[in-house]
């Protein structure tokens, strides 16, 4: 059976976060603590490895994983572009329970799926995940959980259901919250003639929080007065269809 590694205590920290490296390198799967709930890992840019992520989730291209940085100058590089407003999202919220939709970097050699050239980007507020992602760059991580489950909130609890299709256990006790990530659609945001801020799902970052921020340019809130121009669509994002947990 795969380990875990509680790394809560040094010793296992240092093996742990080694062969968790190794693993990712090779194209395998780790599951890593977040601020939100546990996830688990493959490195984005290995298309087989996210395709082995996604089968052992038993989830289709159809439902493309987040990808989790270390900081801004890694948000830069995978996105087409970084909106004043998503500036100011990320001075404020990040790292932390906010992941953003924006359009792709064109010129980047990935698969994630089916993400209609769009990418979802956190920067979670966990030294264990930002530690590894210093280390192996960009990550793509969905909840450690099979579709349909509860997400894992220990590494016990991603284990019981991901088995050996993990390489590597990371365990740092309890998630602190077991609240999921909110998720915003900023794509409009970019050469949109209708800009405005969709939340795709509601989690650790409050719609209240996102307003303080945004102003006018999140979209009402569910029952209240019809926007004018609310016809109009953003591109669609992967999670508009089928939000990820992490």
């Amino acid at each position: 059976m795969s380990p875990i590694f509680d790394c809560r205590d040094e010793a296992q920290l240092l093996t742990g976060m080694r062969q968790a490296r190794q693993a990712i390198a090779r194209g395998e799967l780790v599951v890593i603590p977040t601020d939100t709930v546990y996830g688990v890992a493959a490195d984005a840019f290995d298309h087989e490895a996210v395709a082995r992520l996604l089968a052992a989730k038993g989830r289709g291209r159809q439902s493309p994983p987040p990808v989790l940085v270390a900081g801004v100058t890694t948000l830069r590089a995978l996105v087409a572009e970084v909106p004043e407003p998503v500036e100011r999202l990320v001075e404020e919220f990040w790292p932390g329970g906010l992941t953003i939709v924006l359009p792709a970097q064109p010129s980047l050699s990935w698969d994630l799926g089916e993400t209609r050239g769009t990418v979802a980007v956190r920067m979670p507020a966990h030294r264990i995940a930002l530690e590894l992602l210093e280390e192996t760059g960009p990550l793509a991580v969905s909840s450690a959980n099979l579709t349909g489950m509860a997400a894992g909130i220990t590494a016990e609890d991603a284990r019981d259901m991901l088995k050996d299709s993990v390489a590597v256990y990371l365990g740092d006790g309890p998630s602190k919250t077991g609240v999921p990530s909110t998720i915003i659609d900023a794509t409009s945001l970019v050469g949109g003639t209708e800009p405005r801020v969709r939340v795709l799902r509601d989690g650790a970052v409050t719609r209240e929080q996102l307003r303080g921020v945004l102003g006018d340019l999140l979209e009402p809130d569910p029952g209240s007065e019809p926007d004018p121009g609310s016809d109009a669509e953003p591109a669609p994002a992967p999670e508009a269809r089928e939000p990820d947990r992490s």
